[in-house]
């Protein structure tokens, strides 16, 4: 055998070792990554490698908070895929596309509240980690089946809302797509909120600015009312034996600057009269009842407001005296649409940026 062939058949051999050896070193590398997250503790179960797609697939990503009460992990992906975005070499940029398959995001309060440990961030830059895991620039990102729990064990009643079934897409992140608009990323999803209602977000990006400037719109629709009901005895001595929860928002953020409303609807609502409430229980419900009597609308049996927001990125006004005449305006003059109102854009955010 010539010396060629002998160089040619060592080459192949250590192809096919460093082939073997690849997804173990970057399973370490990614657990390394991972604990490195100040506050956090992670792992990976395994890696697979696809070279003929410029591709790593992640199986079993945990990430813990660290001295957390509560067992439940902070994240959860059983399979998420890495790839090189091949269509946007043809356009000359190498950037990068992520699916996350099945997603679980658990946020505990008591945990997230503990304070940080000295020496650590009080806030924790997830870009970082992101950029560590992703070294190539993100264009293009998506979720299938993905869930958000929002849980406070201390409170009695526990308080627990999920988003499940979210689907989202983000698409051309880093302006590979050229379209000469100020918003280039597009973004889209879905989900289905606690007590069953229809969660619709939509909009437009730019991610390419450090404060990104955007412009979303945001719905919850036909949502079942006592599935908040945890919620609303904590904050207002309140329970629903009936009725829907809708809730509609828009934001447009231009050079740091936001504006935007919060709009919550209550519809058709009944609230729950039970015998062993205490005396200033009943009176305090009783007072809820009267109040939502005169301030809903008579004509659609809705209780509503409408909450503007408005100002620099680091000072967000919520305006209490327009949400309490909003109150008497839906009630007495003008009924509130179920609906996205259409009325917040990016021009209106970027002429305010300016004033």
């Amino acid at each position: 055998m010539s010396r060629k062939r002998y160089i040619l058949l060592g080459i192949i051999g250590l192809l096919i070792v460093a082939r073997v050896l690849l997804p173990y070193f970057l399973r370490n590398y990614v657990n390394r990554v991972l604990n490195d997250i100040p506050g956090y503790t992670g792992y990976v179960e395994d890696i697979d490698i696809a070279l003929y797609r410029g591709a790593y697939v992640v199986e079993g990503l945990h990430l813990d908070k660290i001295n957390a009460d509560i067992s439940t992990p902070f994240l959860i992906i059983p399979k998420a895929d890495i790839s090189i975005e091949w269509k946007a070499l043809f356009k000359g940029r190498i950037v990068s596309e992520i699916y996350l398959h099945e997603p679980v995001v658990n946020y505990i309060y008591e945990d997230q509240k503990k304070k940080t440990p000295e020496g650590e961030p009080a806030v924790v830059d997830w870009r970082q980690a992101l950029r560590d895991l992703v070294p190539i620039d993100i264009n293009y990102f998506q979720v299938n089946n993905g869930k958000f729990s929002y849980v406070e064990f201390s409170e009695d009643p526990q308080i627990d809302l999920v988003l499940d079934h979210i689907i989202l897409s983000a698409t051309n992140l880093r302006n590979v797509e050229r379209t000469g608009g100020p918003l280039p990323s597009r973004i889209h999803a879905t989900a289905v909120s606690f007590g069953g209602g229809s969660v619709l977000l939509t909009g437009k990006i730019d991610l390419m600015k450090k404060i990104p400037d955007l412009d979303l719109e945001f719905s919850l629709q036909k949502a079942d009312v006592t599935a908040l009901n945890e919620t609303f005895l904590k904050f207002a001595g309140v329970d629903f034996a009936r009725g829907t929860f809708e809730l509609y928002a828009e934001v447009a953020i231009a050079d740091g600057y936001l504006k935007g409303y919060i709009k919550p609807m209550f519809i058709d609502t009944e609230l729950l009269g039970e015998e062993d409430k205490g005396f200033f229980e009943k009176i305090w419900e009783g007072f809820v009842g009267v109040f939502k009597f005169l301030f809903k609308n008579q004509g659609t049996d809705t209780l509503a407001t409408k909450t503007p927001l408005e100002g620099d990125l680091n000072n967000i006004d919520a305006g209490l005296t327009a949400t309490i005449f909003n109150i008497f305006k839906n009630a007495w003059f003008e009924a509130f649409s179920q609906n996205v109102e259409e009325e917040i854009n990016f021009k209106e955010a970027k002429k305010a940026s300016k004033d």
